[in-house]
């Protein structure tokens, strides 16, 4: 073998043994992404599906909110990823945050959850649902849900009770303390909101309200913010420390909202919102209101929101809120 043959070979050999170690490192750096994304815990930053915006992937929780007066300012509502406005019995109100980006320490006034909640919920896979409990009836069918469900008596530790509140808007939990307790929480996947500038078309508006038959919900626009601030039954919402509550994105979706077959104890009917299926919505973004139309054709798909002309309608990128009306 000449000297000249067996410097190729050995530069071959060389060679060989580079091109291993580069895939054996990528492997290992594929287990590690996967491993990160598939352990309960936040994930890599990227584009949130909920929000459009760089964030934290974490697991997802939902907490309803009472939102009755006396329960007001809330906790913790501005950080949600998504808020949706619920009508509850008796025409008034409650919310739902949905959270995966960004986690408070604590959020409250935490109520009940609701029957329909479980359908809503489903397109997030399988999150964990924080509230306060349930008539005895609803109790079963949550338990058996696919959901995680944290109620205060399942762990009560992530509870608390408030003494500046009364009694019964006083309760309020930390999110953390639920999410340990449901390490197999899913992480954020597409529910069908898409994001971008806002399109051609729209008509200018400043305000839009959604009344219940005891509750209203007024979004004004702020070309100052940038912003739809929110008030409930005419007055400014905002956070226990004060800042306003409102969002870039208002969604005015149109339901029905047939009676349940569950009550409250005074005997009146729960309204049943009915999430899957189809019909008209309005997109509130930019100072302009977008008709739009909703589908969502199951319980464990998201819903798509398309303009007239066929186009999927984008949302402004941030806090979404989802305003249930009926049709």
């Amino acid at each position: 073998m000449t000297a000249r043959s067996a410097g190729i070979r050995r530069r071959t050999r060389i060679g060989t043994r580079l091109l291993a170690m580069v895939a054996v490192g990528a492997l290992g750096l594929g287990a590690v992404h996967q491993s990160a994304s598939a352990d309960g815990k936040a994930a890599p930053r990227a584009r949130s599906p909920f929000t459009g915006l760089a964030a934290r992937q974490g697991p997802v929780l939902a907490v309803k909110f009472d939102n009755a007066r006396s329960a007001r300012p809330h906790t913790g509502i501005a950080q949600a990823d998504i808020v949706y406005v619920e009508k509850v019995e008796g025409g008034v109100s409650r919310l739902m945050g949905v959270y995966s980006s960004r986690l408070p320490k604590t959020l409250g006034p935490v109520r009940s959850a609701r029957e329909s909640d479980v359908e809503l919920l489903r397109q997030f896979g399988r999150p964990a649902l924080a509230y306060s409990g349930v008539r005895s009836s609803l109790t079963k069918m949550l338990r058996e849900s696919p959901l995680h469900t944290r109620p205060h008596a399942r762990i009560p530790g992530a509870y608390f009770r408030s003494a500046r509140r009364p009694a019964p808007h006083d309760l309020f939990v930390r999110p953390k303390s639920v999410l340990s307790s449901a390490p197999k929480a899913s992480l954020p996947t597409d529910i069908g909101f898409r994001f971008g500038p806002a399109p051609a078309g729209g008509s200018p508006a400043k305000k839009r309200t959604v009344r219940y038959s005891s509750a209203s919900h007024t979004f004004r626009w702020s070309h100052r913010q940038g912003r739809w601030l929110a008030s409930f039954d005419g007055v400014p919402a905002r956070t226990t420390s004060g800042a306003r509550l409102g969002a870039k994105t208002i969604v005015i979706q149109y339901v029905g909202m047939p009676p349940s077959r569950y009550k409250d104890v005074t005997g009146a009917a729960t309204p049943y919102i009915k999430t899957v299926g189809s019909g008209r919505a309005t997109v509130l973004r930019n100072g302009k209101a977008y008709r739009t139309r909703w589908e969502r054709s199951k319980a464990t798909g998201g819903t798509s929101f398309t303009r007239p002309d066929g186009s999927r309608m984008p949302f402004a990128r941030g806090q979404v809120w989802m305003v249930y009306a009926g049709r």
